[in-house]
Order: C-alpha cells, then sequence, then structure tokens
C-alpha cells in the first residue's frame, strides 16, 4: 500500500519538534499535521517521500535507517469504520501490518525516536461511562477500530519487550477542511454546497438519527495535540472536546453558515438502531501533560468546511 510521507522540523507553541517522519501523509489528518509542521518556524530536514509503502518492512525500515527522525507520527491506516464492514479482514490485517512495520522500523532503525502512534477513541466501543477516559476497558465495535485496539496492545508489547518509547493517542470524532464526505459535517457541508451551487432555494438534507451526540474537535486542534503529546510522557490520550454537540446542532450551524436556507428530513437507511444516543471523552490527562485545550470554536470549523467544499464544486473536483 503507497502512503505518502513528510520529513519536517519545527516548533510548535515553543516546543522544538526536530525532524519528524509523517505516515499516512495524504490522509485527512496527516496533511494538516504536515502543515502545522511546515509552518511552525522550521525548515524541512528532508525532501518529501512522495510514496511509501507500509506493506513493506524493508522499504520502512530504509526510510527510517536514512531519515534518522526524532519523532515519528504514524497515521497511515484505512480509517473508514463503515467501510471496513466491506473487507474486515482487509481492514484488520492491512492496518496492523502497517503498525507492525513501523514498530520493527523503530525498532531496528531508529530506537531513540519517539513514537506518536495515533488510534481512535472507537477502541472504547458504543456504551462506555461519561466522559470516556483512558481508563475505560477497550470493546470495539467494528473491524476497523479491532485493528486500532490491536495496534496498541501490539505497540505495548514493543515498549515492555524492546524498550520503545510510545505514546498512543486516542482521538474522538474531528472534522475540518479537507475531510471526505465519508463523515458526517462533511457529507452535510457539500450536501449545502450542491444546492447553492446548483442554485437552489433550500438545501434538503437526508440524514439518519439528528439527536444524537458526538465528540467533534477541529482537525488543526486535533494534530496540534498530536504535536504536543510527542513530548508527553509515554501512554495512552485521549484527544477530544470533552463535549457531546448533537447532529441537529451541527445542522443549525450549517444553516447560519449557508447562502440559502437549509432542512432536514430523516432517511430510514441512514438510522443505526444501535448507536448510542451520546459519546463524549476526557482529555484531562493530555492536558495536564502538554497544556493542550482546543482553540477552534465548533462553528468555524463548520464554516471552514463549507467554505472547502464551496471551492472544491467550483472546481468540479
Amino acid at each position: 500500500m503507497p502512503e505518502s510521507a513528510a520529513v519536517r522540523a519545527g516548533r510548535v507553541e515553543g516546543r522544538a519538534i526536530g525532524s519528524s517522519l509523517v505516515t499516512g501523509g495524504g490522509g485527512f489528518a496527516a496533511r494538516h499535521l504536515v502543515d502545522l509542521l511546515s509552518h511552525s518556524g522550521g525548515s524541512p530536514a528532508a525532501p518529501p517521500r512522495a510514496e511509501l509503502n507500509l506493506l513493506d518492512p524493508a522499504a520502512l525500515r530504509q526510510a527510517a535507517s536514512e531519515l534518522q527522525p526524532e519523532v515519528i507520527f504514524h497515521l497511515a491506516a484505512l480509517s473508514s469504520p463503515r467501510l471496513s464492514w466491506d473487507d474486515p479482514a482487509g481492514a484488520v490485517l492491512d492496518n496492523l501490518r502497517m503498525t507492525t512495520n513501523v514498530l520493527d522500523a523503530v525498532r531496528h532503525e531508529a530506537p531513540a525516536a519517539r513514537l506518536v502512534l495515533v488510534g481512535s477513541g472507537q477502541v472504547y466501543g458504543s456504551h462506555p461511562p461519561l466522559p470516556v477516559t483512558e481508563d475505560a476497558p477497550f470493546a470495539p465495535g467494528n473491524p476497523y477500530a479491532v485493528s486500532k485496539a490491536a495496534g496498541e496492545m501490539l505497540a505495548r508489547q514493543y515498549e515492555t519487550g524492546f524498550g520503545l518509547s510510545i505514546v498512543r493517542l486516542r482521538p474522538f470524532n474531528h472534522a475540518g477542511p479537507g475531510q471526505s464526505d465519508e463523515y458526517v459535517l462533511a457529507t452535510m457541508a457539500r450536501q449545502v454546497a450542491e444546492a447553492e451551487a446548483r442554485g437552489d432555494d433550500e438545501a434538503l438534507l437526508r440524514t439518519g438519527d439528528v439527536s444524537v451526540g458526538r465528540d467533534f474537535t477541529d482537525v488543526r486542534d486535533v494534530v496540534r495535540g498530536y504535536v504536543l503529546a510527542a513530548d508527553a510522557a509515554p501512554g495512552a490520550y485521549n484527544v477530544c472536546s470533552g463535549r457531546a454537540t448533537r447532529v441537529e446542532e451541527l445542522i443549525e450551524m450549517l444553516g447560519a453558515a449557508a447562502n440559502i436556507a437549509v432542512r432536514q428530513e430523516v432517511d430510514p437507511a441512514r438510522l443505526r438502531p444501535h448507536d448510542p444516543p451520546e459519546l463524549r471523552g476526557s482529555a484531562e490527562r493530555l492536558a495536564a501533560a502538554t497544556g493542550w485545550r482546543p482553540q477552534i470554536p465548533l462553528a468555524q470549523t463548520v464554516r471552514d468546511t463549507l467554505d472547502w467544499w464551496r471551492d472544491r464544486v467550483a472546481s468540479g473536483a
């Protein structure tokens, strides 16, 4: 699986980052991470690598040996929970193989590097006590979440068995400009942008249950948390806002940002009968370790996401 990767050096909120390798550089969050590192007062430590096959352990070891990064941010993954049901074995095995190859590359070629392993808040499942802390047990509810739980468990073995320094991050829902319309805010923003472009009087959003609440954080705040976490003590950290926002609240924000009326209808095909009414996490451990707090209001995230989709629709992309 070819994955883009990049190496950068810089500073974020006064902290020196050093040379960093970012896997999955073509992905939603990774693009924002590379952009943050590129504009944080440093310069590239090495030319970006357009492709790096993370399923090829030799190629990954060679890259780690040549670049000798101080920090490795491992974001590459097959990242759609919904699509992971189409090929459960592929989602689990490929994600775990990529993580294993990264761990082995660090172990053999860059053992002094700090590895920031980006997992998912979905490892906790659908019905943990709220707010969800890092002490909650794993109860993954889809193949993607299984792959993330397994990757974390393997990373713990490499910590104890080989002495690697690993920070394990568990981001909850994140959103913002550049996100695929596979996800709730992006798909609604796309529908609004397309309705505006057609000259419609209103945008009709067909949705599932809009009363459910999820813990949304702007992706730009999320990747800032990733960078700050590179200086934290090894361990697990949630990356989240600590607040549940209902989908109907997102629709209200879209309506305020749209140039036309926005109306919503429930599509029975989009209903998920076993969805919990609310999920939200606690990021107090990360805040205590790094001082990180979300800074971008969700209304701005909504506006910026809509503007991104307006540009994309206008360009015909």
